[in-house]
């Protein structure tokens, strides 16, 4: 069976290799053993993502991100934290380095417009060049703007190509409420919205509260996804999409990235105590929450991948018939046996996010 090129819309690459110290570069088998002596960390000795890995998959393009948050007095929230904005933008200065001293050496290259988009998309369908040789190409996203000092330094991610941002992460947020919390965007946050419509970037939904998901739906009118979700009629916590949320991104032509942390696939799952195996958590089961989106939009055309694979969670909180982020290819044969067909398939592994982002960037400013 022919493997199909995939984008990945989430992945914390630079995160993991600035604060978890991972040379991405290397074997997947040497990262891991690397850190077996680390405690530090719960998923230590147990990722699932590198570059030779993400060519072994044929996951040539992804969206990866600078994360950096800041804290809440008292808080105490793992990876990449800090308790000032200005910390926090130099933590995502240094990531964006790391992405920097990457194309240097070939290993990936920085995607911003259609033009380059389709000369990538090309060099990948090229046949005569094995994958192994291939750049793996990456679109930059903010997730969570803490960082953002104030509005004038969105204007400085822009111009070093920042495409895409999430006004909210986890907790308390500088310009959002984030996951596990409530309320609207913060008057920072309604300029920070209104500031990336003119420049006509992505405004990533993932993490809002419900209060500020509405909120955003009707005050940006520029292209909006939501780049690692699933579902939450099948996972029912604040994290997840309702189906009038679900609705509400279909009409305005969003692609929803489905991820793979087994505590947004499996409302059995706990944090740090259940086991993926006991509870048989395997790949198939995010089907089922792109099966209920597709039910909804009465198609395939806006469910895709964006895993967030390494986002703080390794092998302990993934699926269990998954080793690393190689084994996306699995879901062509398990799409197929769940009565997708070949069109389908390809749509949710990478024509999706490609026709989101010829639209979005079909007017480029």
């Amino acid at each position: 069976m022919n493997r199909h090129f995939i984008f990945d819309a989430h992945l914390d690459l630079a995160m993991n290799a600035i604060e978890w110290n991972r040379d991405l570069t290397r074997p997947l088998d040497e990262i891991r053993l690397r850190e077996m002596h680390l405690k530090d960390k719960n998923d230590r000795g147990k990722g699932t993502v590198c570059l030779p890995e993400l060519r072994k998959g044929k996951v040539g393009l992804v969206v990866a991100t600078q994360l950096s948050r800041v804290n809440a007095a008292g808080s105490a929230l793992p990876g990449s934290s800090w308790n000032s904005p200005q910390q926090a933008w130099a933590m995502t200065q240094a990531q964006l380095a790391w992405y920097r001293e990457m194309e240097a050496l070939g290993e990936i290259v920085q995607i911003i417009n259609l033009q380059q988009l389709d000369a990538h998309l090309q060099l990948w369908n090229d046949e005569t060049i094995a994958d192994d040789k291939k750049p793996v190409g990456y679109i930059l996203s903010l997730e969570g703007a803490d960082s953002l000092v104030d509005i004038t330094y969105l204007h400085k991610a822009y111009a070093y190509g920042l495409r895409a941002a999430g006004p909210a992460h986890f907790a308390h947020g500088r310009y959002a409420p984030g996951t596990k919390m409530e309320g609207p965007l913060t008057p920072r946050g309604i300029e920070l919205v209104k500031e990336m419509g003119k420049l006509g970037m992505i405004l990533d939904v993932t993490h809002l509260t419900d209060e500020g998901f509405i909120q955003v739906m009707d005050l940006y009118d520029g292209p909006i996804w939501a780049s690692h979700h699933n579902v939450r009629k099948i996972v029912p916590t604040q994290r997840q999409l309702t189906d009038e949320q679900i609705k509400l991104l279909i009409e305005r032509g969003a692609v929803i990235g489905g991820m793979l942390d087994c505590w947004a696939m499996d409302n059995r799952f706990i944090d740090a105590v259940s086991d993926p195996w006991q509870l048989n958590i395997r790949l198939e089961n995010l089907v089922d929450h792109w099966d209920h989106i597709c039910q909804i939009a009465g198609n395939s055309s806006h469910v895709a991948f964006g895993t967030d694979l390494d986002g703080n969670f390794g092998t302990e909180q993934s699926p269990w018939d998954m080793n690393s982020i190689a084994d996306l290819q699995k879901y062509h044969e398990i799409l197929l046996r769940r009565g997708y067909k070949e069109e389908d398939v390809e749509n949710i592994f990478h024509k999706n996010w490609i026709r989101f982002l010829r639209e979005a960037w079909g007017n480029e400013r």
